[in-house]
C-alpha cells in the first residue's frame, strides 16, 4: 500500500459566473504517478493552482501528510514540499544551470557565494536526473529536454515530495521524451508523488499508475490505468467514443493546386518534390529533424535560403516573403502559435483580423462594424470560448487560442492551407473540432497540407502521406495503398524501404 501524500476533499471554486470546481476529491500517493486528464476548461488548471497556492478554494479541505493545511500562496506550497514544472519553462537562459537551480536560494560562505558547493550539488542533482553535464553551462545553450531537467532539478533541490508536471512533453523530441520517462522512474523510486497532466493518452499509459478524468469542473472517475481502456477514457472526457476522434470526409480529388520541384536549402532540404491537390489532405510525417517544418517555411517565404521552383496551379511563382505567399492565396498556421501565430496581449477580434487588414478597409479607415460581425461569426462557427471579443487572446485556453489562429487564416479564404502541428497541446475535444474544420475546407475544394508528429493523427485525417527523413522525401503513400499503416510509415521515417 502506498501512503497518500496530498489529499483534497470536496474542493469547490467559484469565479464570476462560473463554477470552476465542484466538490472535487483527489489524492496523490507516494512513489506513484497520477495522470490528470480532461478537455480544456475541465478544471485541471484550477485544481493545480489551488495546490500551488495561486487560488484559494471556496469550499473543501487540503491535507498534506495527513495534516489539514492552508496553502495561502506559492511559498506555502513550496514549504509543504509541492513543486510544479509548467508547460512554459521558467528559466533564465543567460544564467548557468547552477544559477537557475539556486536562484533565490544561493548558498553563502562568509561574504561570498559558495559556488564550489553549489556547483557540486548541481552536478549531483543533474546526474541523478540522468544529465551528466557541466553545471556552469548556460541554460540557453541546452536542448529542451535538458532545460526541463533543470526545472525538475529546482524541485529536487527544495526536496519537493509532490511534483506536478503540466504537459511536460509538448515541445520535446522523441529522445527527450524517453529521457523524461527515465527521470520519472528515478523520482518514483525516491518516493516522490507525481501528478502528470497530458493531452496525449499514450503518455498516460506509458508512465502513469492511476488516472483521474475531469469534465466541466467535476471529477468523473479515478481508476488504475491498467483497468481502463483508451476508448473508455475518451468517453469519460468528452462523452463520445474513440471512433469519432478522427472524423474523415470522403471528398473528390481535384486539380493540382501546389507543386514543389527540387526544393533545396543548404544542409537542410535536398531536392524535395511533391504535388498537393484540391479536395485532399496531404500529410507530412517524420521524426524530429526530418525537415517537414523547414519545407513549409520555405514554401511560405519565411526562410529564403532556398533553390527550386514552386507552382500554384500551372503557374510558376516566386515567393520571397509571407506577403508573397498570402497574395498567392496560401495560408500558414505555424507550429508555435504563441510566438508566431498570435499577439497574446491583443484582443480576440484584433487577432482574428490580423491578416485581413488590407481587405477590411472602408476608404481610409477600417470597417470595424464588418470586422466585428465577421469575428462574432468566427466565435460561433469555431466554438471559441471567450468572455468577449475584446478579451486578450492570451487569456484563452490553448485549444481556443488555436481555434483563433485557424479562424484568422480561414478569413483569408485562401486556396492552400498549411497547418504545422495544428493540434499540439490541445485537448481531444478541441482536436476533433480542428479536424472538422479541415474536413470543411477540403469539401470546399481547398488544398490542405498537414504537418504532424502524431502518427495516428496523420493516418486518421490524411488522403496521402509524405514521409521525410533528414531533409529528403522517403515515401509518398496514398490512403488506398497497402502501405498506408503505422508500421510502414514509421519504417520509412527511420530510413527503411517499404515494398
Amino acid at each position: 500500500m502506498h501512503d497518500v501524500f496530498v489529499e483534497l476533499k470536496n474542493i469547490t471554486k467559484y469565479f464570476p459566473g462560473v463554477v470552476a470546481l465542484r466538490d472535487v476529491t483527489f489524492s496523490a500517493k507516494r512513489g506513484m504517478v497520477h495522470g490528470l486528464v480532461g478537455e480544456n476548461g475541465a478544471g485541471k488548471s484550477t485544481l493545480i493552482k489551488i495546490l500551488t497556492g495561486v487560488h484559494q478554494p471556496d469550499k473543501g479541505e487540503i491535507f498534506v501528510n495527513g495534516k489539514k493545511v492552508k496553502i495561502g500562496g506559492p511559498s506555502d506550497s513550496k514549504n509543504l514540499g509541492i513543486g510544479c514544472v509548467y508547460q512554459e519553462l521558467n528559466l533564465c537562459p543567460d544564467l548557468s544551470i547552477t544559477d537557475n537551480l539556486f536562484l533565490n536560494a544561493y548558498e553563502e560562505k562568509g561574504l561570498f557565494l559558495n559556488y564550489k558547493e553549489m556547483h557540486e550539488r548541481s552536478e549531483r542533482i543533474m546526474a541523478d536526473l540522468g544529465q551528466r553535464i557541466d553545471p556552469r553551462t548556460k541554460c540557453g545553450e541546452l536542448g529542451l529536454g535538458v532545460q526541463q531537467a533543470v526545472e525538475i532539478g529546482k524541485s529536487v533541490l527544495t526536496n519537493s515530495r509532490l511534483l506536478i508536471m503540466d504537459e511536460p512533453t509538448s515541445s520535446l523530441s522523441e529522445a527527450e521524451v524517453s529521457q523524461l520517462y527515465s527521470v520519472i522512474k528515478r523520482l518514483k523510486k525516491q518516493g516522490v508523488s507525481i501528478i502528470f497532466i497530458s493531452h496525449k493518452l499514450e503518455e498516460v499509459y506509458q508512465c502513469c499508475d492511476d488516472v483521474t478524468v475531469m469534465r466541466d469542473g467535476q471529477l468523473i472517475c479515478t481508476k488504475p490505468v491498467s483497468a481502463v481502456t483508451k476508448e473508455q477514457l475518451v468517453s469519460y472526457m468528452v462523452g463520445r467514443s474513440l471512433d469519432t476522434m478522427y472524423p474523415k470526409s470522403v471528398t473528390k480529388k481535384r486539380n493540382i493546386m501546389l507543386s514543389v520541384k527540387n526544393l533545396s536549402s543548404p544542409g537542410i532540404l535536398f531536392d524535395v518534390n511533391f504535388e498537393a491537390y484540391g479536395g485532399q489532405v496531404l500529410g507530412f510525417f517524420g521524426l524530429v529533424g526530418a525537415g517537414r517544418t523547414e519545407t513549409m517555411r520555405a514554401i511560405f517565404g519565411v526562410d529564403n535560403n532556398k533553390t527550386g521552383d514552386i507552382y500554384i496551379g500551372n503557374n510558376k511563382t516566386t515567393i520571397n516573403s509571407p506577403r508573397d505567399a498570402i497574395s498567392n492565396n496560401i495560408a500558414f498556421l505555424t507550429e508555435d502559435r504563441k510566438k508566431e501565430g498570435l499577439i497574446l496581449g491583443a484582443s480576440v477580434v484584433d487577432n482574428l483580423s490580423l491578416v485581413t487588414i488590407d481587405r477590411d478597409k472602408k476608404g481610409l479607415f477600417l470597417d470595424k462594424a464588418a470586422i466585428h460581425k465577421r469575428s462574432k461569426k468566427n466565435v460561433e462557427t469555431f466554438r471559441i470560448k471567450t468572455s468577449s471579443l475584446n478579451a486578450p487572446v492570451g487569456t484563452l485556453s490553448g485549444g481556443n487560442q488555436q481555434k483563433v489562429v485557424i479562424a484568422k487564416w480561414v478569413n483569408t479564404n485562401a486556396d492552400i492551407y498549411i497547418f504545422d502541428e495544428p493540434t499540439r497541446g490541445i485537448d481531444i475535444g478541441a482536436k476533433t473540432e480542428v479536424y472538422n474544420v479541415i474536413n470543411d475546407l477540403v469539401k470546399e475544394g481547398k488544398c490542405v497540407v498537414i504537418v504532424s508528429s502524431e502518427l495516428p493523427e496523420i493516418i486518421g485525417i490524411s488522403d496521402r502521406v509524405i514521409v521525410m527523413r533528414h531533409g529528403r522525401i522517403m515515401a509518398d503513400i496514398d490512403r488506398q495503398s497497402s502501405h498506408f499503416n503505422q508500421e510502414d510509415i514509421m519504417k520509412a521515417a527511420w530510413g527503411g524501404k517499404i515494398q
